[in-house]
């Protein structure tokens, strides 16, 4: 399907943004919504996008967005994210972060932290943290996937399993209504289930958009989880569980 500049640039606002608004394009574009959602609707049927209530999502499924375009969406947000989950993790801390790049927007909060372990499977994290010349960093050998600097596998999980940390901090590629978190290699799954037996305490970092996205493989609840820093208040029947469960949810611009 040929797209038009006007769909063209829908889709570049998703690919930032991971979801764009009938609402906010009528007015950008100053069309109509009508034509806006015959426009969605265009790239949904072209397999672009995923419709949801008062606009569209890049497309879910069984395959993650590349890593670049990841990096790229919700930046702002990520980073707001990040800098609040790190105004609460104290100096002489150890630490797990995973793959992700939102667990990368924490590990470039944590610069200015001290005396500070970090275990990771991030090959990104491991190359922020090396500014940080008071950070010692520990990588969790494996199977790197060169798509994202991600290590995976066996050796990966056991590795992690030699480590007891304070501090289990993860992202997710999708979180489910339910509270269950998501994701898409079943492999990172195993090892993101092991950081989380293996610290004291587990904090979920995600954006509200990835309760937008689907995946396939389940790597836990938010009730298994201390924490869940995040940029926009849950939907009311989330926020009830997590309440239910003792699950604390963290606002950017909440105090420490």
């Amino acid at each position: 399907m040929a797209l038009s500049f006007r769909q063209s640039e829908i889709l570049e606002i998703a690919r930032t943004e991971g979801r764009v608004a009938v609402d906010d394009l009528a007015e950008r574009f100053g069309v109509t919504l009508q034509t806006i959602r015959r426009d969605l609707g265009d790239l949904a049927d072209a397999g672009k996008l995923d419709r949801v209530h008062g606009g569209a999502v890049l497309r879910a499924g069984v395959v993650n967005i590349g890593y670049e375009e990841r990096r790229l969406m919700n930046a702002e947000a990520k980073a707001a994210i990040a800098r609040r989950c790190a105004a609460a993790i104290p100096d002489n801390s150890s630490l797990f972060l995973n793959i992700g790049t939102t667990t990368e927007a924490v590990a470039r909060a944590l610069l200015r932290h001290r005396n500070l372990t970090v275990v990771t499977n991030n090959m990104n994290v491991a190359n922020i943290l090396v500014a940080n010349e008071s950070c010692d960093v520990i990588v969790a050998g494996g199977v790197l996937r060169r798509s994202d600097g991600g290590l995976v596998g066996d050796l990966t999980t056991e590795a992690i399993g030699h480590f007891k940390v304070d501090f289990a901090i993860i992202g997710t590629s999708a979180l489910d209504a339910d509270g269950d978190l998501l994701d898409f290699d079943p492999q990172e799954v195993r090892v993101s289930r092991a950081i989380l037996k293996q610290a004291r305490e587990s904090c979920l970092v995600a954006d509200a958009s990835k309760l937008d996205r689907k995946a396939p493989v389940r790597i836990a609840s938010l009730s298994e989880l201390g924490r869940i820093f995040t940029d926009r208040p849950l939907p009311a029947p989330l926020a009830r569980q997590c309440r239910d469960w003792g699950t604390t949810v963290v606002l950017p611009d909440q105090p420490v």
